[in-house]
């Protein structure tokens, strides 16, 4: 019996571990509206262990992200997103955060934004 239930187990590690994948292409919308915003965004993601491309689109506001499941994960990303001052759906960035990125690239204040559709923006 110990022997079925020692099989059983190593069977279940096996499922579990393949689940995860090496290399498993992610997007997240991501809030900025400049190419300064592009910068500290793909940088941040970069940055995040696990992470092995990452290019955001200015107008669609999509991270396209390739990373090894098994050292990083959505939430994770989103978490790093925020930590430099940028919104994702799930995670906000603080307002002290938020504040002490440029004045060009505060995406939350309708007139920054309006100006960059304009292409008064950076």
């Amino acid at each position: 019996m110990k022997k079925v239930l020692v099989v059983l187990s190593f069977m279940l590690l096996g499922v579990t571990a393949q689940a995860q994948k090496k290399n498993a292409k992610v997007a997240i919308e991501v809030d900025g509206v400049c190419m300064m915003c592009k910068k500290r965004i793909e940088k941040a993601a970069l940055n995040t262990k696990g992470v092995k491309f990452a290019v955001w689109d200015l107008k669609t506001h999509m991270l396209s992200l390739v990373i090894d499941e098994r050292k990083t994960n959505v939430k994770t990303i989103q978490k790093k997103m925020a930590s430099v001052g940028h919104d994702t759906k799930d995670i906000k960035a603080t307002d002290k955060v938020y504040n002490s990125i440029d004045p060009c690239c505060k995406y939350r204040d309708k007139k920054v934004v309006d100006a960059h559709k304009k292409g008064d923006g950076h």
